[in-house]
């Protein structure tokens, strides 16, 4: 496993890049930027993951760079539940929905997931959650 982060990338064109999609950054150290890249029963599985103060961005590609899902999952209240919503494709039911509320559960702060890790895989899908929450 190996991070990557491109060199002609500063700080400040990430904070203007997360400010012209209407999101505030107080301090541009805050936002942690980590790409890598693993492979698991001969599937390549990569990652993209952002990470700023209260928010986590991340994404999963299975063999291939394809988005795949788009899930939202956050902590709700009163009850320290997770609620999460398909956003592009898929449903309750696939792969991302089920990493994402575990991701939330765990770091307790809202997370966007994109993945496309086929349905399937049960066993790919354990390795491609463990390699997140690292």
């Amino acid at each position: 496993m190996s991070t990557v982060s491109p060199a002609s990338t500063t700080n400040d064109d990430i904070a203007n890049g997360f400010q012209n999609l209407g999101i505030s950054i107080s301090n541009v150290n805050d936002v942690q930027i980590t790409c890598f890249s693993d492979v698991f029963n001969d599937a390549n599985l990569h990652f993209q993951i952002i990470r700023l103060p209260k928010q986590i961005y991340a994404w999963i590609g299975c063999d291939s760079a394809k988005f795949g899902h788009l899930y939202a999952a956050a902590p709700t209240r009163p009850n320290n539940t997770v609620s999460v919503s398909s956003l592009l494709g898929g449903n309750s039911d696939n792969t991302g929905s089920g990493i994402a509320r575990r991701i939330v559960i765990k770091t307790g702060v809202p997370l966007t997931l994109a993945c496309n890790i086929p349905k399937d895989s049960p066993m790919l899908e354990a390795a491609a959650e463990k390699k997140l929450k690292k």
